[in-house]
């Protein structure tokens, strides 16, 4: 074979490996999606067939990206984290103005709050994967608060006298417990907060 036959085949190669990786990522982003639907509906102690089957792959699929069910919780979180923080600068780009990009990106950190069901007990546990969470958590999110924030104070909407990580903090403790107690709105309640940052 000559020197051009290797060279098409490398090329070949070449592109074939970015698609493989690719539909990779695509098929990983499926089970992480099938699997957040799978926790929000019935925990984290979900059978891994129900999550396969939301995705509509075999269980071996699952275990081949996730050997761990450790390794599967800490995938999902840090894939909604991901999202949560995506979504801050979209909205700050997609909203009327920044206070309405801050009030509808702490109703999604909300939704991402009260939909870990069984969630905050297995970030108790000893297991080393869940030890980096609680600060990749904060060195993903308190940034895009921060810069929602500031943009709302620039623009003269709210008061300036409130850090991204106490506005976080306050609002992760309201909502605790939320989906124990079907009397508790601590949606409700996180939206009196946010009004209450409102210049008068």
């Amino acid at each position: 074979m000559g020197v051009t036959g290797l060279a098409e085949i490398d090329s070949g190669a070449e592109r074939a490996a970015p698609r493989k990786r690719a539909d990779a990522r695509r098929n990983e982003k499926a089970l992480l999606d099938a699997a957040s639907a799978a926790f929000v509906a019935s925990g984290v102690d979900v059978p891994v067939r129900d999550i396969a089957a939301r995705a509509g792959v075999g269980v071996g699929t699952i275990y081949r990206h996730f050997p761990t069910r450790a390794d599967l919780i800490v995938a999902v979180y840090r894939h909604q984290i991901e999202a949560c923080a995506e979504a801050g600068p979209a909205l700050l780009a997609d909203s009327g103005t920044p206070h309405t990009a801050l009030v509808r990106w702490i109703d999604l950190f909300v939704d991402f709050l009260i939909t870990k069901h069984g969630l905050a007990e297995a970030l108790q546990s000893d297991a080393a994967a869940f030890q980096t969470l609680h600060a990749y958590f904060l060195d993903r999110l308190v940034p895009v608060c921060d810069q929602l924030l500031d943009a709302a104070v620039a623009a003269g909407e709210i008061r300036p006298d409130l850090d991204a990580y106490g506005l976080l903090r306050g609002v992760g403790n309201l909502c605790i417990g939320a989906g124990s107690d079907r009397r508790y709105d601590a949606r409700r309640l996180v939206q009196l907060l946010v009004a209450g940052l409102r210049v008068r």
